[in-house]
């Protein structure tokens, strides 16, 4: 089978890697990809904003299927037209895609379905966002409705703050009550009907030690999460991600592809943070890393209505950690077109992901956006593989470049705690 991947970040390379290891797969293409998927896969040029563009490609190509990793083109409609060349397709409708593309309408799927999620205004004028976060009070959790490559939402304890960021935003303001209690991210497969879940992962969007200074789109992740109380995956399924499939094939729109759930376990119990139409970025790289079912055939199966025949899934027992090496000035105006260097020093447990990276002239890789690269370990436990990690990040030269350095430190020392219901 020839499969088409969409995309050209840390998350496609990660798809990139696992797919190349798969028998299964016979041709592997990634569009436009980075300096890393062009060691795995052929490269082609493509706007992926373009959903004409990216079928046309598919044809030319006789991929047997396409996945779609970003969720701009998702929202753009790009599914649909694979799907309408007749080509197996990997990922959400535009019309499903709402989930992540607005926020509202998310907030109304999960309303039909009764999956618990935090209280929330939408808010069209200054005075309604006002009114919304005097109704909620500190801490103040302000987002916009819209796609925002992970950065659209602040939560502050500063009122001005918040009303400053609902200022920016382009279109209608969400404003939330905040949720207490650790974080978890869980990506489950779906052919519209049938659900399997991935294992869950947690992920750091502060882009500095100890949660300080603003939201970026991932500054690393690890997996899986040895404080999770049991049956935490099932409950996931049951009360949200079931639900909600079912509600969007209710409503004619199935969801086909992968529906990631942000979720907070509160002191009243599991919500909803937020829904994401396809793979997220750092989860991807330690989900994948410890999965061993071999990847084509479950994104085949998604895409084809057949989930439902596939095999219970194995994983290795182990743990994985990524870390994300960001731009000089990430998250805000960043610096490209710097040499990378010492990624082939990375060895032994860990590896490399290029996520904004390219080859300049002098074939040398540079460079190309704020989240560089990550790297990624297994281990046999969590400090084994943080440690591992972070050896690679060591290894890696980028002028300006910074991560944080407390990735899964917290779980590895047992602090993380689920409030008591």
């Amino acid at each position: 089978m020839k499969v088409l991947v969409v995309g050209s970040g840390a998350r496609e390379h990660a798809l990139v890697r696992s797919l190349s290891a798969d028998p299964a797969v016979t041709g592997l293409i990634c569009a436009p990809g980075n300096a890393g998927t062009a060691e795995l896969a052929e490269t082609r040029p493509l706007d992926v904003t373009d959903p004409a563009a990216v079928a046309e490609l598919a044809r030319a190509e006789a991929a047997g299927l396409v996945v779609i990793g970003p969720e701009v083109p998702l929202v753009n409609g790009a599914a649909d037209a694979v799907r309408a060349a007749g080509i197996p397709c990997f990922g959400p409708s535009a019309a499903a895609a709402r989930i992540e593309g607005s926020k509202a309408f998310a907030k109304q799927v999960m309303a039909a379905a009764q999956v618990p999620t935090a209280m929330a205004h939408v808010c069209s004028t200054p005075d309604e966002v006002a009114a919304a976060l005097d109704a909620f009070g500190a801490p103040y959790v302000v987002k916009d409705d819209g796609l925002a490559a992970g950065k659209g939402v602040i939560v502050t304890d500063d009122r001005e703050a918040a009303l400053e960021h609902a200022r920016q935003c382009a279109g209608d303001v969400v404003v939330e009550e905040y949720l207490d209690g650790p974080e978890v991210s869980l990506f489950a497969l779906t052919d519209g009907t049938d659900v399997v879940p991935l294992a869950p992962a947690q992920d750091f969007k502060r882009v500095g030690d100890g949660d300080a200074g603003p939201n970026t789109g991932g500054m690393g992740a690890y997996s899986p999460l040895p404080w999770a109380p049991e049956g935490l995956v099932d409950e996931i399924v049951e009360r949200v991600v079931q639900p909600t499939v079912d509600e969007l094939r209710r409503q004619g729109t199935p969801f086909v592809g992968v529906l990631y759930a942000g979720l907070a376990l509160t002191s009243r119990g599991l919500r909803v943070i937020e829904f994401n139409a396809r793979f997220g970025d750092p989860e991807t790289q330690v989900v994948l890393a410890r999965l061993r079912t071999p990847l084509a055939g479950l994104l085949l199966a998604a895409a084809t209505g057949r989930l439902g025949e596939a095999s219970p899934l194995v994983w290795d027992a182990g743990a994985a950690v990524t870390v994300v090496v960001a731009a000089e000035g990430y998250p805000g105006k960043v610096t490209t077109g710097d040499v990378v260097e010492g990624v082939g020093d990375v060895q032994g447990a860990a590896y490399v992901l290029h996520a904004g990276t390219a080859h300049d002239a002098d074939g040398r890789v540079v460079s190309a956006g704020g989240r560089v690269l990550s790297v990624t370990a297994t281990g046999p436990d969590l400090p084994s593989a943080r440690a591992a990690a972070y050896d690679g990040v060591l290894a890696v030269r980028l002028r300006g470049s910074h991560y944080r350095t407390d990735i899964a430190l917290a779980a590895e020392r047992g602090e993380i705690t689920v409030p008591a219901r």
